[in-house]
């Protein structure tokens, strides 16, 4: 019998409105973010005792990581539920780039949070579960439900949006890191900006979106790119690809994404780019 297995999706923010840094040193936000159907996939076991190991393409960048947030997130679950730590062995197979502002880590705790529960049997839903990963940071609660939402406060704040529509997309990573740390500095470094959440869009027709979509922001892009100018190369290669509706980067970076209006132009950019940068990582996908 297959072990219980699910997906991490990633996570992309169609804007990322960025305040200056407050009194308890956080940067308050606001977004619309939105998860692809492309991500990393976990998988779960009865053990002896807790354990994870990491496979795939970017499995190697973790081999080194202390204490990766899948367990921390399964030990804080325990704890919550008075059970100790759960005797579970977890897979996880990387697919996403790391430190790709594509909330890989917390979509990682997310899916292993609610495959423990299932394997557990514990009587938690997912709004229980969402405050337990809120112990791993402000992105646990909105990758834990991995649901189109409006993200205020330090991105915990959350209001589900089901009027987004489905967006074709292209998800594209030139192959290095942009740590977050170093951006929000780099940010901080600069003329502050505000946290403002715009008024919704009229018409939640995907052309539409992609066009109210073109008057917000992502204020963390200049920062990044200033410290990782390969993702300006990135987003002008992505924003020369025929059929590119928008271009922007996601989160802190170094992803960033191209809206396109269906997915055979998303998937035929792809391929395109795909040849001509064999060293990138490409993804289509649609993004909900």
């Amino acid at each position: 019998m297959a072990e219980p297995a699910a997906l991490a999706p990633a996570k992309v923010n169609l804007f990322l409105h960025v305040g200056p840094l407050d009194a308890d040193g956080y940067h308050p936000l606001a977004s619309l973010v939105a998860f692809a159907d492309v991500g990393d996939r976990i998988s779960v076991r009865h053990a002896d005792a807790l354990s994870l190991t990491v496979t795939g393409p970017f499995g190697e960048g973790l081999a080194t990581e202390a204490d990766n947030l899948v367990l921390r997130a399964v030990r804080a679950l325990g704890e919550a539920a008075g059970i100790g730590e759960p005797a579970l062995a977890f897979t996880l197979d990387k697919r996403l780039p790391i430190a790709a502002g594509l909330g890989g880590g917390s979509s990682d705790a997310g899916a292993a949070l609610k495959l423990a529960r299932d394997a557990l049997a514990l009587p938690l839903d997912d709004d229980a579960l969402a405050e337990v990963a809120r112990r791993i940071g402000a992105d646990g609660p909105m990758c834990l439900h991995a649901r189109a939402a409006w993200a205020g406060g330090r991105g915990d704040q959350l209001r589900f949006e089901p009027a987004l529509p489905p967006l074709p997309a292209l998800l594209v990573n030139p192959g290095i890191p942009s740590p977050t740390g170093s951006v929000y500095r780099a940010y901080d470094a600069g003329p502050p900006a505000d946290a403002d959440f715009p008024a919704p869009p009229v018409d939640w027709s995907a052309s539409a979106v992609t066009g109210w979509l073109a008057h917000r922001r992502n204020d963390l892009e200049a920062p990044a790119v200033a410290l990782t100018p390969a993702i300006g190369e990135a987003l002008a290669v992505v924003g020369a690809l025929p059929g590119a509706r928008l271009t922007r980067m996601s989160g802190s970076g170094a992803t960033v994404f191209a809206l396109f209006d269906d997915m055979q132009g998303a998937e035929a950019a792809g391929s395109h780019l795909k040849n001509s940068q064999p060293d990138w990582w490409v993804s289509a996908t649609l993004l909900s």
